[in-house]
C-alpha cells in the first residue's frame, strides 16, 4: 500500500492531537509550548476536513490559550494537498502538496512561501496515527512544530 493510500484511509479515523512548538535562536516570536485537543474529521468533496480545537500552554506560562483550526486534506492520486481554512472554505490558503518520500513518510513537495517565511513539512506514520513536523524559517521565525495525530483509542 502506498503512503498516499495509507494516509487517505487513516485521515477519517483521527480524533485526537497533541503538539509541541519550539522556537529556535533566530525566532522573534518565542512561541514555545505544548498543546492538546480534539479533531473532528469531516468528509468533503475532495477529501477530509480536520476541525481542530483545544488548548495551548505557552512555555513559562500558567494560563492556557484556546485554539481552533480547520485544515483541509484534498486527496489526489500522486499527492495530498493541505489547506488552512482560516478565511473559510471558499478562501482556503494552500500550504503545500505532500508527496511520498518512502512507504512511511510524505514530505512537502515544495516549500510554502508566506511573505518572507518558508514553511516545510514532513509526515511520518506512527502506530495509531501520524506525526506532522513543520519547520518555519524567516527573518523573525525559526520554529519547529511537531503534531501527533491519533485515533481515539490509541
Amino acid at each position: 500500500m502506498t503512503s498516499i493510500i495509507r494516509l487517505t484511509r487513516l485521515l477519517p479515523s483521527i480524533h485526537r492531537l497533541s503538539f509541541t512548538s519550539r522556537s529556535g535562536h533566530a525566532s522573534g516570536v518565542a512561541w514555545s509550548g505544548q498543546g492538546t485537543g480534539t479533531v473532528t474529521p469531516e468528509a468533503h468533496t475532495d477529501g477530509v476536513r480536520f476541525i481542530e480545537q483545544g488548548h495551548f500552554l505557552p512555555q513559562g506560562q500558567s494560563r492556557e490559550v484556546a485554539f481552533r483550526n480547520v485544515y483541509r486534506w484534498d486527496l489526489h492520486t500522486e499527492h495530498i494537498a493541505l489547506y488552512h481554512e482560516r478565511r473559510g472554505p471558499d478562501a482556503a490558503v494552500w500550504l503545500f502538496d505532500l508527496v511520498a518520500d518512502s512507504a512511511t513518510t510524505l514530505i512537502s513537495q515544495s516549500p510554502h512561501l508566506c511573505g518572507a517565511d518558508t514553511y516545510r513539512a514532513r509526515l511520518t506514520f506512527e502506530p495509531h496515527g501520524f506525526r506532522l513536523e513543520w519547520h518555519i524559517a524567516g527573518p523573525r521565525k525559526d520554529e519547529r512544530l511537531v503534531y501527533h495525530y491519533r485515533q481515539p483509542d490509541a
